[in-house]
């Protein structure tokens, strides 16, 4: 266990603890923040990882009220990263959920700039997801049951003008996750993989990948990140394939589906102001 690792005695006579670990990525802030609430307050041993240690930590504290919570601090975007936090959180510990949480955007025309940025994205949003959820679905297969919550997007159900890499990465994470689903219920197995596709959240997101702190144009509305979460929670502990939390994310996700590919692009395109 490295240097950065650290765990606390947690109090036991608040909520009775499961015996198996929660991993959440992108912990810090967010969606992420809150599904570690929520865990912890349904008893769960919690791992928590994300770039900045110092905002683990104080959510660390808040939650060692009620639960064990371990950081472990970890850039995603760096080769081996994603490797390396799986291999510090599962040693000596089973991991019964993943909550792959930890997502970048890019709000830029295709093309413009470095590609930096791009392959920063790309790094988090499907390489490291991927890793995480192998080496879990593996890990969870081994130990008869498990779960895994994929953060994809309401995005992943149409091409995004202005957006595109972000939209394309969280297409990947839908379509992975329907595959997998796909391949433990051939097997009956008692692990299971959801896709929660949220609209606009009201999180940093936007801020950080160069939007208003509105989101995109149109009837979507940014929703709580704390009801998001707990629609997520609820639909992966319920073995739901797919979640799309809002009545017009709802029908914004229907839309992508059955309408041509190239209206739904021009839509999206102008909601992005590209189009």
């Amino acid at each position: 266990m490295s240097g950065n690792t650290q765990m606390q005695s947690a109090r036991t006579d608040l909520v009775p603890q499961s015996r198996g670990w929660t991993l959440i990525t992108g912990a810090s802030s967010g969606l992420g923040e809150e599904f570690a609430r929520i865990a912890a307050r349904g008893g769960r041993r919690l791992i928590l990882s994300a770039r900045s240690e110092d905002k683990l930590e104080a959510l660390a504290a808040e939650l060692r009220q009620r639960v064990e919570v371990v950081v472990i601090p970890a850039d995603l975007a760096r080769p081996g990263g994603a490797e390396r936090l799986w291999r510090e959180a599962s040693e000596g510990r089973r991991i019964e959920i993943l909550v792959n949480n930890a997502g970048l955007g890019l709000n830029r025309r295709f093309g413009d700039g470095g590609t930096d940025e791009a392959e920063r994205l790309v790094a988090v949003n499907v390489t490291a997801a991927t890793v995480l959820m192998q080496a879990a679905i593996g890990h969870m297969r081994h130990n008869g049951e498990g779960h895994v919550l994929n953060v994809a997007s309401v995005a992943a159900f149409v091409p995004g003008p202005g957006m595109a890499v972000y939209h394309a990465t969280k297409a990947y994470l839908l379509s992975l996750s329907d595959a997998v689903t796909a391949e433990l219920e051939a097997e009956d197995s008692e692990v299971s993989v959801t896709a929660l596709c949220p609209g606009p959240v009201e999180t940093g997101f936007f801020d950080a990948a160069g939007m208003s702190a509105d989101g995109p144009s149109g009837p979507m509305r940014p929703a709580r990140a704390r009801d998001v979460a707990q629609a997520g929670w609820e639909a992966m502990l319920a073995r739901r394939q797919t979640v799309v939390p809002g009545g017009m994310t709802r029908l914004a996700a229907f839309a992508g589906r059955v309408l041509p590919r190239g209206l739904s692009a021009r839509l999206a395109g102008r909601a992005y102001g590209r189009a």
